[in-house]
């Protein structure tokens, strides 16, 4: 069941869920109070909309784009649909999963909302989920490591962040922000410390050569695994 007087913000620069009373500033992107939306408006106004990535993956992101709001991708296994990432923006009427999984924790989105109406349970890594910004989510798996659930391989990579965490079904990848595109060439991300984020980000070059992979789905975008690796591998020798 969703509470609906809950105090929920929104922070439609970044997309950032607040929960609980109206801080003055994002605690994300430190913009003011005067651009936060309820988390009803923001239902009233973004529509989270899904874009199939293949048979088993479809991509989904709010329209209209709600700040710099991570895409959050479902996945059908065998088993019951999965959720990596979380949209920011929560409808009520989005088709259930049965768990949400999170490769960090600067974008949990409406995780909390979407928990309460599915009885879904949410993982993000250990080290993640005692960060200030994960804190007043509920985190129903504090998983460390690496580990497979739902047929879903993880792996532990930290780097960006301590609980920096990618995911692998089939011959998708799920690297959200860990690389990105700027200006038609891949980067690493530049938040976080950057000679850590290169020497584990090897690990992810080690893993992804070892499999028979077509797709990886980013933040914002989705690559051809072939294109994308030889963009990336320079990146962290």
């Amino acid at each position: 069941m969703i509470d609906e007087a809950q105090k929920q913000w929104v922070c439609v620069p970044c997309g950032y869920n607040m929960i609980g009373e109206m801080p003055n500033v994002c605690p994300f992107c430190g913009a003011r109070h005067d651009q936060f939306v309820t988390w009803q408006e923001a239902e009233r106004i973004y529509r989270v909309t899904p874009t199939r990535v293949n048979d088993a993956v479809s991509q989904l992101m709010s329209v209209p784009r709600l700040g710099i709001e991570h895409a959050a991708y479902r996945v059908e296994t065998k088993n019951g649909a999965v959720w990596i990432d979380c949209p920011s923006a929560f409808n009520r009427d989005l088709v259930p999963v049965k768990a949400i999984y999170f490769t960090h924790k600067d974008f949990l989105g409406a995780s909390n909302q979407y928990r309460d109406l599915w009885q879904a349970r949410v993982g993000l890594h250990a080290l993640a989920a005692e960060h200030l910004l994960a804190r007043p989510f509920t985190i129903d798996d504090r998983f460390k490591g690496d580990f497979n659930a739902y047929g879903i391989d993880a792996f532990h990579i930290g780097g960006h962040t301590q609980g920096f965490t990618i995911y692998i079904f089939d011959d998708t990848l799920f690297v959200c922000d860990y690389a990105y595109y700027q200006d038609g060439h891949l980067m690493l991300n530049v938040h976080g410390d950057p000679g850590e984020t290169k020497v584990r980000g090897q690990r992810i070059v080690d893993i992804a050569r070892q499999r028979s992979l077509k797709t990886v789905c980013g933040y914002n975008y989705v690559a051809p695994f072939e294109g994308w690796i030889e963009g990336y591998e320079p990146l962290v020798a």
